[in-house]
């Protein structure tokens, strides 16, 4: 299931279009190029992204994009709380946008995990997989 996850967070890279072949799944369109955060945040956090630096204080804005054949981004979390605070964004996320806002409170490392699964019809045979977005926030 571990590596079904990696080579499902790799399908909108050009590279591992067979990964996404074997497992039936669409090889996904590049997101969306965002070139900075909406008003009120200092870093945007996206697809693309797996590590980011910030400083104490900063806000930032985390945008994800649904990969074709799967879900919205849903349980979108952090490891620690005390690194990075979630705040409210005010943000309405369009169909296939998953939005959230954190608040770097202190020095240290956190890590932003978020999950997404196949799209299937009711009654329909669905795999038992997951795609695991995750990004590493360092707080200096």
């Amino acid at each position: 299931m571990a590596l079904a996850a990696v080579m499902l967070g790799a399908c909108g890279n050009p590279s591992c279009s067979m990964s996404c072949a074997r497992l039936g799944l669409p090889k996904s369109p590049p997101p969306t190029v965002l070139t900075s955060p909406t008003l009120g945040f200092d870093v945007l956090i996206s697809d693309n992204d797996r590590a980011v630096t910030v400083k104490s204080g900063q806000r930032i804005e985390l945008i994800l994009h649904a990969k074709p054949g799967m879900t919205d981004w849903s349980g979108v979390n952090v490891d620690d709380y005390t690194v990075l605070r979630a705040i409210p964004t005010g943000i309405t996320a369009a169909r296939g946008v998953t939005i959230a806002g954190y608040e770097a409170a202190r020095k240290g490392t956190a890590t932003i995990r978020a999950t997404a699964t196949p799209l299937c019809s009711p009654g329909q045979a669905c795999p038992a997989i997951a795609m695991i977005y995750e990004v590493t926030v360092t707080v200096s």
